[in-house]
Parts: structure tokens; C-alpha cells; sequence
């Protein structure tokens, strides 16, 4: 994994910014409302207009195709966009369905507990992948399992209609579909903001098992002052559109 850094960062409201988030560090960020802190990661992520650099490691933003970018720098956004009708269809791989012997182990041991979509899953990561360059590497179905227990979901859930789900569960499960990517750089929007406390805590436990496996750097938007002391790293607070440490 690698750090990220952002080299003279402006957009319309914000800078020049400067900062560099070590591989394995989780830094905070919180400032009013409409100081800039979601533009700030959408910058980052490279989908709003803005001037400066942003380097992953020693690599240039403005020399790896956004695709790609968009994979190793994952920004979760306070509102996630879904485009498909159930859960899992928005897990790397799961609308093709090709080789049954690929997941006969899986299928042998869970049986029919196994719903359809957790099958399909199970054979699109297992299938030998396509040659393409710097391609993803995908977490084992049992991974995902875990992450969707430690959030409070079964497998069943990647069966689920989106529409059924509750402005938290979205949000739980954006994060999955996050991961799934397995990106080098998180930046989390408001990730907890409409979670009650006791999911609000499986997230955090989730990034932070994320971030410390994977040597992960997080750049996390905040508005709980609760959540950035219990969890350990430096806080900066957006002040006359310039990052300043909280005091």
C-alpha cells in the first residue's frame, strides 16, 4: 500500500492545500457546514475541477487513468449511488456465471444456504481473470462474508433488492462495495452520520481492521468530535478554506 499527498490542492473554495497521509495512518477532518470538507474529497478522487497534484506513493494522479485512480483511491460518499437492482450485483464479478466447478467446494459445505447471488460471487472470483494491466485484486468470498457479519448482514443480503434497504444499511453496505475494490487509499464521508451507535461502531471496527491489514492510508470526514478521540490520529479542521490541526 501506499501514502497519498496532496501537492497544492485547489478547488473554488479551497486552498492551496498540502498534506500527506502516510500508508497505515487515519487522519480526520472536520470543519463547518459548507467549509469544503466533501469537495475536498471528491478533489482527491479526482471528480470535481480543481488545480494541484495528488500523489499515490511516488506516482502521479495525472499519469494513471481515472479508473484506476478511482479503484486505489476509494471514496465513500455521505450518499452512495447504487445502479443495480440487488445488493451483490454491485460486488466485483457477479453477473457472470461460467464455471459451476469453480465453487463446488463452497456449494458442498454451505449447501443450500448459499443463495443464488453468493454463488455467482463465488464463481466470478475464483474464474481465472482477464489479462489487463495493474488489474485489481480481488478479496476472497469469504472476506466479504466477514466484513457483511461484522456489519450485521448475513449472506443473504447480496439477494436483496436495493430498494428495500434503509438509508443505513445503504451505508453499511457502501463500504463493503468499497472494500471489495480493495483500495490502497480510503476517504470516508460522514461514514457513521446516519448509523446509531451500535453501527456506527461496526464501521469503525471494520475500517480500522481494513486500514491496519492492509496497511491502508484514511482520510475520514467527521462532524463527531466522540468518534475522533476514541479513534487515534491527528484531526485537521478546514478554517478560511486552508487545513489547520485541531486544537
Amino acid at each position: 500500500m501506499s501514502g497519498i499527498r496532496l501537492d497544492a490542492i485547489r478547488s473554488r473554495t479551497l486552498g492551496p492545500l498540502d498534506l500527506t497521509v502516510a500508508a497505515g495512518e487515519l487522519v480526520f477532518v472536520s470543519g463547518p457546514s459548507g467549509s469544503g470538507k466533501s469537495l475536498l474529497l471528491r478533489a482527491i478522487a479526482d471528480l470535481d475541477p480543481h488545480e494541484g497534484e495528488v500523489w499515490l506513493g511516488e506516482e502521479r494522479r495525472s499519469r494513471i487513468a481515472p479508473s484506476s485512480w478511482r479503484r486505489r483511491v476509494g471514496l465513500l460518499p455521505a450518499e452512495a449511488f447504487w445502479w443495480a437492482e440487488s445488493v451483490g450485483e454491485h460486488l466485483p464479478g457477479t453477473t457472470s456465471v461460467t464455471d459451476l466447478r469453480a465453487t463446488a467446494p463452497i456449494e458442498s459445505s454451505l449447501g443450500s444456504r448459499l443463495p443464488p447471488i453468493v454463488v455467482r460471487l463465488a464463481k466470478s472470483l475464483h474464474r481465472a481473470p482477464r489479462p489487463i494491466s495493474n488489474p485489481p485484486a480481488l478479496p476472497d468470498p469469504s472476506i466479504i462474508a466477514d466484513w457483511l457479519d461484522k456489519l450485521g448482514f448475513g449472506p443473504d443480503v447480496l439477494g436483496w433488492s436495493v430498494a428495500r434497504l434503509s438509508t443505513g444499511e445503504r451505508q453499511r453496505l457502501a463500504l463493503v462495495r468499497l472494500l471489495a475494490q480493495t483500495p490502497e487509499v480510503l476517504l470516508l464521508d460522514e461514514a457513521t452520520a446516519n448509523l446509531d451507535p451500535s453501527n456506527g461502531a461496526r464501521v469503525e471496527s471494520v475500517v480500522e481492521t481494513y486500514r491496519k491489514a492492509h496497511g491502508a492510508a484514511v482520510l475520514w470526514v467527521s462532524h463527531d468530535p466522540e468518534q475522533r478521540k476514541r479513534i487515534a490520529g491527528p484531526s485537521l479542521i478546514i478554517r478560511n478554506a486552508r487545513l489547520e490541526l485541531e486544537a
